[in-house]
């Protein structure tokens, strides 16, 4: 089986502007690209009512996608696919065999962003492989990005040092690497509810934070060593986690965050910190499902 990585698009600017970084990032690793379409998509204004015309109107979006996209990246080799069934299912099963999957993502604030959004958080609590959501600019021209020039951005990855994650590290190394890029590692932390008082916030801050950085500089030094290549600027600021992150994040070329894997009767979550990067980043942000 070839290796590939997998995007998702639906005839939206956001679809669309996705599978724009779903290409550069194939680019970056080497292997092909593969565009997919789940046929039992929620209609919008960009899809026609099911009907006679829908399966043309499908094959027809994945062939100019894959059309444009073959003309800003000649050198990427592109297929097309058309999946059957209900979109998160069918693209989770995509997933499986893919070692990336990108999604568009319109963010909050309509009902026509919202239905695209619910797509794309089922999909991520239906797969375990990693799923990036990409935010449209906001533009007219979301689907034409202006081609990157210079150097890349910063990779920003959200840890916890409390609970290591060597898949989240390894994949957030790895990008960074990949991009020859800053990798930002970033720990948001709380002072215990009971203290109260400035001063008391004031001197438990104090004695609390060089603990704090030790131990994240403990849980990066293995992995700078398995990247030297990679400078790592380590951030442990007081705060909200997803607040603290999605600050850092603001310029990122790439926000990495990891979802422990829940499984339940009342289906799967993908943890409140992951919720509010996906709805508040900017950026592109990739979801690491681990145990």
């Amino acid at each position: 089986m070839s290796r590939h990585l997998s995007a998702g698009v639906d005839g939206s600017a956001e679809s669309l502007h996705a599978a724009e970084w779903a290409a550069e990032e194939a680019l970056l690793r080497g292997v092909h690209l593969r565009l997919v379409l789940a046929d039992q998509w929620p209609v919008s204004a960009a899809t026609p009512v099911v009907g006679v015309g829908q399966h043309q109107w499908d094959e027809e979006l994945l062939t100019d996608a894959a059309s444009h996209l073959r003309k800003r990246h000649p050198g990427l080799e592109i297929a097309t696919l058309r999946l059957s069934g209900r979109p998160a299912s069918a693209l989770a099963t995509e997933a499986a065999e893919a070692e990336l999957l990108v999604l568009g993502s319109r963010g909050l604030g309509r009902i026509k962003g919202f239905l695209v959004g619910s797509v794309g958080l089922a999909t991520i609590g239906a797969t375990e492989r990693p799923v990036v959501l990409v935010r449209g600019t906001g533009q007219p021209d979301d689907a034409r990005p202006i081609p990157r020039i210079g150097p890349h951005r910063d990779v920003v990855v959200g840890v916890d040092v409390h609970h290591p994650c060597d898949a989240l590290l390894a994949f957030a190394f790895d990008e960074a690497a990949r991009r020859d890029c800053t990798l930002r590692a970033v720990y948001g932390w709380s002072l215990p509810p009971v203290v109260r008082d400035a001063s008391a916030l004031a001197a438990a801050e104090r004695e609390m934070s060089p603990d704090v950085a030790r131990r994240l500089g403990d849980m990066m030094l293995p992995w700078r060593r398995k990247f030297p290549s990679v400078e790592v600027v380590e951030a442990s600021p007081i705060g909200v986690p997803a607040l603290q992150l999605v600050q850092a994040a603001a310029d990122a070329d790439l926000v990495v965050i990891g979802r422990r894997i829940r499984r339940s009767h009342l289906g799967t979550h993908i943890g409140s910190v992951a919720h509010a990067v996906l709805h508040h980043c900017p950026s592109p942000v990739a979801v690491i499902a681990h145990d």
